[in-house]
């Protein structure tokens, strides 16, 4: 007995030891099945309902048994009822669904914003509402008016002109341009008043000037074959030259009678004032003096017609190059032509040589007169020469900027831009009696010194006219 007892002691320990590790084993497996019915997130309602309304045939299904730590708790003797019971329900129950842990996301410093070198976004700050906001929202809403229903307009019976039945009358011009352009005729007219001129006159050449501008716009109006334009020449060209006709220089015209109602004739006259105001006086003094209202078709020099807005105008108010064969073309036609002979040497002579005639040039008007038969008409102008007093000639300028002289007046180059001011001067302007060349016949033309006698008789008529006028002249300016 003593030896089998001593055989049976290591056995048993043996026996208990096994046993510990089982039950060691039984609680560890229980308390991980508690943890794994724990979640680590609370799950949703809808998660929930749908564990709890899982079928029965799921929850039924076998668990993993732990048969060996039931054997073992069962040989050694030491594991209550009560353990055991509760390692079979915590087997039973069933597995809750593996959810990862939640990571925390690393919020970048200071210092690793700054060397990284991008800028970390910013809170959004609430703004306090403003008290206009306040006072908007706080502002009662106002109610729309209801629109009245459409009201049908009855038939009416057509009109006189034909308009359709149920259609109202159209006018020309719509009731707020109606009104602005009344408003702004009353306005001229007033300004006129001020002004002393008389509002009917200004009234009926803004009327001329509206109609102008509509003829250009819709193309209807005619340019003969030097250029001319007789509606440019009548609605824009003389009015704009009228005001320096009639109330800065005030042109005195005598003799208008001389020339021929119809038919060619040639006007030669003088030729002064350092820009060549008297010519555009006399196309406006025939224009408007004359019963006839002939337009006076003037012959200019090529620098004229080279010059870019000049030469344009030029064109268009009825002016052409001075060559014979244009003159003898448009006095053949029964146009009125003017030539100034002196030219350049006359308009640019200076001052100590006013009203002195220069050469006349080779007598090629003449020639042009007596091959189409039409008679010579001298004119004689006074008060030209002092609108612009030449005192000297820049001639290097005038060489770089190619033209015949730079002059120097008293108030240019000094007054700049202001020294191209005329001076209002008062002028006289006289129409000779004509010179017929019609019984000389065509073939005189071809004698020079014929040509030579009608061209002295004429630029002496002239001179001579010229000294009378001054003598009969009060004073330069009255």
């Amino acid at each position: 007995m003593p030896a089998s007892t001593g055989a049976s002691r290591p056995a048993k320990k043996a026996a208990a030891r096994k046993g510990a590790l089982a039950a060691g084993a039984a609680r560890a497996s229980g308390e991980r099945a508690k943890r794994r019915r724990t979640p680590l997130i609370a799950e949703p309602a809808e998660s929930t309902e749908a564990t709890d309304s899982a079928p029965a045939a799921e929850a039924a299904e076998p668990t993993p048994p732990v048969a060996e730590a039931t054997a073992a708790a069962a040989a050694t003797g030491r594991h209550t009822e009560a353990e055991v019971v509760d390692e079979e329900e915590s087997a039973k129950a069933p597995r809750p669904e593996h959810r990862p842990r939640p990571v925390a996301k690393a919020v970048p410093t200071r210092k690793t914003v700054a060397r990284s070198g991008t800028r970390a976004p910013k809170a959004s700050r609430t703004r306090r509402p403003s008290p206009r906001t306040k006072a908007s929202a706080e502002r009662p809403v106002r109610a729309l008016k209801a629109v009245p229903p459409v009201v049908e307009l009855p038939e009416t019976s057509s009109d006189e002109q034909g308009a359709p039945r149920g259609v109202p009358p159209r006018t020309s011009v719509t009731p707020g341009l109606e009104e602005l352009l009344g408003a702004g005729i009353a306005a001229v007219r007033t300004a006129a008043e001020a002004a002393g001129v008389s509002p009917d006159d200004v009234e009926r050449h803004l009327a001329s000037l509206l109609a102008f501008v509509r003829r250009r716009l819709t193309g209807d109006f005619t340019v003969d074959d030097f250029g001319f334009d007789e509606d440019f020449t009548e609605s824009f060209y003389l009015p704009v030259l009228r005001p320096l006709y009639r109330h800065w220089f005030r042109v005195e015209v005598r003799g208008i009678e001389n020339i021929p109602a119809t038919g060619g004739g040639l006007v030669v006259a003088n030729h002064s004032g350092t820009v060549a105001m008297d010519s555009l006086m006399t196309q406006v003094a025939v224009h408007d003096e004359h019963p006839a209202h002939r337009h006076l078709r003037m012959l200019g020099a090529d620098l004229v017609f080279q010059t870019p807005v000049m030469g344009t105008v030029a064109r268009k108010s009825g002016s052409t190059l001075a060559a014979n064969p244009d003159a003898e073309r448009l006095l053949s036609s029964g146009e009125l032509c003017g030539v100034w002979p002196e030219g350049f040497k006359g308009v640019g002579k200076p001052f100590s040589e006013r009203y002195k005639l220069q050469r006349f040039g080779r007598g090629g008007f003449v020639s042009a007169a007596l091959k189409t038969g039409v008679p010579i008409i001298p004119c004689s102008i006074v008060g030209a020469e002092e609108i612009y007093p030449i005192l000297g000639n820049m001639k290097t300028v005038a060489r770089l900027l190619g033209v015949p002289y730079a002059p120097i007046t008293p108030t240019w180059p000094l007054l700049g831009p202001l020294g191209w001011i005329p001076l209002p001067s008062k002028w006289i302007i006289e129409f000779g009696a004509p010179v017929e060349t019609a019984d000389l016949g065509p073939g005189a033309a071809d004698d020079p010194m014929l040509v030579f006698d009608l061209t002295d008789q004429v630029r002496e008529t002239i001179q001579q006219t010229l000294y009378s006028l001054l003598m009969q002249r009060r004073s330069v300016f009255f």
